[in-house]
């Protein structure tokens, strides 16, 4: 029999295969909730007003009335206003700042603040696990890097998982049974997985090179790094008391580009040197989440990023997001991306499962990761329910992320300790049945 420094190790390795499982499985739920962001923003603020579409001149008028209103406050200059324009899956015209954020109505003057903390911790959630961006984004990028070698390792550890693609046997004895689902479920959503791990890895780990780069060789300039691909800032003209010209800028995409979807209007740098403007609009029956036309602070055309008809690198770099957000076709491809999104959380959950089961049979019984993990699977959800019905009983200033953590840390903690209780020190606690296949 192992001696106890090495059933301390046993456990203390098991302990964080289970972390690293629990956060994948984390990001698999949050990601496939994320598919409906516009739908879950609707869900939260009800009661913002809503359009099919909004005039480039009630644009204009909404976007001098937040850049007076933030000088009148005495807040510092913002760097970027976004003007969210209404879209099918999001019909609502909306003002971003550092600072703040306003729904407008048709008329352009602002209606009320936008409240989607809930809305937003989810994606954070997803996106950095609620870190900050560096160690987030690293993280996350590992994990989707890691889902990639799953795929891989799976498939060369099954030669026969495509031959016995469709002979599920749900009905067999649990010993069998949930390996058939796993494999099964992993064999059906390959394509999926494959695409959402590599586009997850990208995102994120192209996000902490592309920080080192700029510490390496642009002084921290973030945006010159990102310059080739998305354009670069724009040189403009002195500082000045009028703001830029956003309507203009949309007549002329609307007019030039009658084919594109203006998404947003962005303005850089407002009333200080260099301010312009972005219209980004989608491409209809294009991957790439849209082009960037630039204009100067009187609203005439510069010129546009290239995302559309650019190099290959910055249409695969513009198309990354939509492919993993599943963000191009409309309510019938978000409703795809979500059964696959529950197929891929499932794969995530009795992975460990059978990993647990494997052990038990080589000797290595833990009831109380058992019961841990166990917690994290139904926890996990339930406890994103529990801070929706905070933010809908108290409001959308509660702190989300601490609420979410805590949570889940409470209940898995309870499961443990129960189970440790249960069981005693006998750890090989009682029969189970054995899950692997």
């Amino acid at each position: 029999m192992a001696s106890t420094p090495a059933k301390s190790a046993l456990s203390a390795h098991s302990a964080i295969g289970l972390v690293v499982g629990a956060l994948l499985y984390i990001v698999c739920v949050t990601g496939t909730l994320s598919v409906f962001y516009p739908e879950l923003q609707r869900l939260e603020q009800w009661n913002a007003p809503e359009m099919e579409s909004i005039s480039p001149d009630a644009v204009q008028r909404g976007v001098e009335e937040v850049l007076t209103r933030e000088r009148g406050e005495g807040l510092p200059p913002t760097t970027h206003l976004y003007a969210h324009l209404p879209t099918d899956d999001l019909p609502r015209a909306t003002l971003t700042t550092d600072t703040q954020a306003f729904h407008l109505d048709r008329s352009g003057s602002i209606a009320i603040p936008e409240e989607i903390a809930w809305s937003d911790f989810l994606v954070a959630l997803h996106y950095k696990l609620s870190l900050p961006s560096f160690w987030g984004l690293t993280l996350v990028g590992a994990l989707g890097a890691m889902m990639l070698a799953l795929c891989f390792t799976g498939v060369i550890a099954l030669p026969r998982i495509f031959r016995d693609a469709f002979r599920l046997n749900a009905r067999a004895i649990k010993s069998t049974a949930l390996a058939d689902w796993h494999n099964r479920l992993s064999t059906w959503t390959l394509p999926f997985s494959l695409a959402i791990a590599f586009t997850g890895a990208a995102i994120g780990l192209g996000s902490v090179g592309a920080f080192s780069m700029a510490e390496a060789a642009y002084d921290g300039d973030l945006e010159a790094v990102y310059a080739p691909v998305f354009g670069a800032e724009t040189k403009g003209h002195s500082e000045t008391q009028r703001a830029p010209d956003v309507a203009a800028a949309l007549r002329h995409v609307r007019t030039n580009y009658p084919d594109v979807a203006p998404t947003y209007a962005i303005v850089h740098d407002a009333f200080q040197p260099g301010q312009h403007v972005q219209i980004a609009a989608g491409h209809p029956r294009r991957l790439i989440f849209g082009e960037y036309y630039n204009f100067d602070a009187d609203g005439r055309f510069i010129g546009t990023a290239g995302l559309a008809d650019g190099a290959l690198g910055q249409q695969a770099a513009a198309s990354t997001y939509n492919l993993h957000f599943g963000n191009f076709g409309g309510l019938p491809v978000k409703l795809v991306y979500f059964v696959l999104g529950l197929a891929v959380s499932a794969v995530s959950a009795t992975g460990i499962y059978i990993w647990f089961a494997k052990r038990r049979r080589k000797g290595h019984d833990e009831p109380v990761l058992k019961a841990a993990w166990n917690a994290v699977v139904w926890g996990c959800p339930a406890v994103l329910l529990a801070t929706f019905l905070v933010r809908v009983t108290l409001g959308n200033a509660m702190p989300f992320p601490a609420l979410f953590w805590i949570g889940l840390a409470i209940v898995v903690t309870g499961a443990s300790v129960k189970a440790a209780g249960r069981f005693g020190g006998n750890r090989q606690g009682v029969a189970e049945p054995d899950y692997a296949a």
